[in-house]
């Protein structure tokens, strides 16, 4: 018994002495851990398990980018005002006796918290209660609206649809009922209104005053189509992930996109969009929140609540918050959502 219990330890003892030499010999980051979450402005130490001593260099990259080379290893590091917002993938390269060997990592960058807004209603206009609503714009004093189809809803008469709407009325003055897909989000672009399909892969371009479609262009990498904007430059569109796509606003083609991050993390299901001064205002779909996003660092800068706008007789599903659209010049916000029978001025409380 005394020996099999001094074979035992000694066993355990080379289990032990094999794990510490296995652990000194890998090559890996230490700190940060990967996934970690720090505050923009942050500074953040890297430091590496080194296999040894020796070595010729080690290159430090950020998304696949070089940022820093050292001949030692002592630890470095980051100022995450220099490196941005989001998702930073880490990586190390090391040099050695003529070999080389790659440790990986990440950090998650988040902005400082955004605004709170709630809401007052200022007016209240008639919407039609069969406007399974995907994209609203005010222009030339009217709305265009864009609208879906979905199969459960097409016999009470839900259809996709492009129309021009009297605000005051609701009434619908002009509409055109395209086949084929189901209808997404619009915007419009000079004399010609983009409208988005879901899943087609397609966008297409319609004449403004006739309703005629004139064009279309395929999706990239954002193969759906949620919600559309124009910042007077380029099309920003979403895909209901937390991803905003710049595309060329007369092609089409997308040309890059910025992620979208507020205090807690990635904010994903970007719907419908709206471009006011500057800022882009982006339903969440399912939820009765706008988020309020600086397009040129995805930083969500504000959130309006609008829980409570409209609850009476409102279903689960289908009834969704969805469009916004805004009048410059007389500097009013509109809201809406699908088969909503109301579409409502508000204005922002900030909290």
């Amino acid at each position: 018994m005394h020996f099999k219990k001094i074979s035992g330890f000694v066993l355990f003892a080379l289990i032990m002495l094999a794990g510490c030499k296995t652990q000194k010999g890998k090559f890996e980051f230490l700190h940060p851990e990967s996934g970690k979450r720090v505050a923009y402005g942050e500074q953040v130490i890297v430091k590496l398990n080194f296999p040894s001593t020796s070595l010729d260099s080690v290159v430090y990259s950020i998304d696949g980018q070089a940022y820093l080379t050292k001949k030692d290893t002592s630890s470095i590091v980051l100022d995450t005002k220099k490196i941005g917002y989001g998702d930073r993938s880490l990586s190390a390269k090391l040099y050695a006796q003529g070999k080389e060997d790659i440790a990986y990592s990440n950090i998650i960058v988040l902005p400082s918290s955004a605004k709170n807004y709630a809401f007052k209603v200022v007016n209240e206009y008639p919407h039609d209660s069969k406007a399974y609503t995907q994209g609203l714009q005010y222009a030339d004093g009217v709305l265009y609206e864009t609208t879906g189809n979905p199969s459960h809803l097409q016999e009470q008469g839900v259809v996709t649809s492009l129309r021009k709407v009297d605000l005051k009325t609701g009434n619908v003055l002009k509409m055109e009922k395209p086949t084929g897909f189901f209808g997404e989000g619009m915007t419009i672009v000079g004399n010609r209104i983009v409208f988005l399909s879901w899943e087609k892969n397609k966008g297409f371009f319609y004449d403004k005053s006739s309703f005629e479609k004139v064009g279309e262009f395929n999706y990239e990498k954002s193969q759906e189509g949620w919600g559309v904007t124009y910042d007077g430059t380029q099309l920003i569109k979403s895909d209901g992930s937390h991803q905003l796509f710049f595309l060329n606003a007369q092609t089409g083609k997308e040309e890059h996109s910025v992620a979208v991050y507020d205090e807690n993390g990635p904010v994903r299901s970007l719907n419908e969009l709206e471009y006011i001064d500057g800022k882009v205002y982006a339903n969440i779909y399912g939820q009765d929140i706008i988020v309020i996003i600086d397009p040129k660092t995805g930083v969500v800068e504000g959130r309006i609540n609008l829980v409570g706008l409209y609850s009476d007789g409102r279903k689960t599903e289908d009834n969704e918050m969805n469009g916004i659209a805004y009048d410059g010049q007389g500097k009013r916000l509109f809201v809406t959502g699908k088969l909503w029978p109301k579409l409502y001025e508000i204005e922002l409380l900030e909290r």
